[in-house]
């Protein structure tokens, strides 16, 4: 065998190698430690099997196939496989996307919530529909159509305007004009005279006011040490008022103890009262009747009546 084809022979077999070597930890990483989901969206945008699936930006997996979905035509159903210990949720969204401009369509999955439940293997991702071009391009186009309309009205706006303008340019150009200078002149020299004869005058009012909130700071001054000399004997009387009702009602205190102490004599007074009253009202008419008793110790004998004949 030739130099050559021993040299050939053995970059076949490292190429060989390579190759096993390869395959084999692409199997390890995305085949026997994967778990398999799927999701659905109405547009693909060109998404393809190997297509890489990113979580939070991080590489997890890849599309496993992108097909039709017997049960609903109008969805495609995308099948994907993830590392084993991806912490995909309930709250986790799935929608399509790139990496970069000059990249292939990949699926993109938010991180969801932590507090979300974990979503177990052949589990549904939920997704989120990202607008064709076709879709971006019409809205373009409706952007457009409108915004010609808005530049119609704002031109005519602007029309108003300047003419809006001009006519305020020249009210100014009026207003500011060399007779309306001289009256404004003539106005401001009546104000200064008047301000000149004036002056004296303000003057000797601002000296009285000086004055009167002097004389006013001292009456307030004394104000406040009359005050403050009368509010200690005005305590003191307080003081002392309020001593002697608290002695009235230990004095009516006593008064109600006493009158509760003496309620049956008070009985017996006003009984013996009524008897004496009513024995002076017997003894009185019978002073009406026979008054001579007052005067004679004896009474005389009552007269008999005669007899009849």
């Amino acid at each position: 065998m030739t130099t050559e084809a021993k040299v050939g022979a053995f970059v076949l077999g490292c190429v060989s190698i390579l190759a096993f070597t390869l395959i084999y930890l692409l199997n390890a990483q995305f085949g026997g430690d994967t778990v398999s989901y799927h999701t659905y969206l109405r547009y693909a945008g060109g998404l393809e099997p190997g297509a890489s699936v990113l979580f939070g930006g991080i590489d997890v997996g890849k599309i496993k196939s992108v097909q039709p979905w017997p049960s609903d035509p109008t969805k495609i159903e995308i099948l994907l496989n993830v590392k084993r210990n991806t912490p995909l949720n309930e709250k986790s969204v799935a929608r399509l996307g790139v990496v970069s401009v000059m990249s292939g369509p990949v699926l993109l999955i938010t991180t969801g919530s932590n507090d979300a439940k974990r979503l177990a293997p052949d589990s549904s991702i939920s997704s989120q529909e990202t607008p064709s071009l076709d879709e971006i391009a019409d809205k373009m186009v409706a952007v457009a159509d409108n915004s010609n309309g808005l530049i119609t009205e704002a031109r005519g706006e602007l029309r108003e305007i300047n003419s809006d303008a001009t006519v305020l340019l020249a009210n100014l150009n009026t207003l500011t004009g060399k007779p309306n200078q001289q009256k404004l002149q003539a106005v401001l020299d009546n104000v200064n005279e008047t301000l000149a004869e004036e002056r004296p005058k303000i003057s000797r009012l601002t000296d009285q006011l000086n004055t009167l909130a002097l004389h006013s700071d001292a009456t307030i001054q004394n104000v406040n040490g009359t005050i403050t000399d009368a509010r200690e004997p005005l305590r003191n009387d307080l003081t002392e008022l309020e001593a002697t009702l608290g002695q009235t009602r230990a004095l009516l205190g006593d008064v109600q103890t006493m009158v509760r102490a003496n309620d049956d004599r008070f009985d017996d007074t006003m009984e013996n009262l009524r008897t004496a009253t009513e024995n002076l009202d017997q003894l009185t008419d019978s002073l009406k009747q026979r008054p001579f008793s007052l005067i004679r110790i004896k009474q005389p004998r009552e007269r008999e009546v005669p007899p009849e004949k």
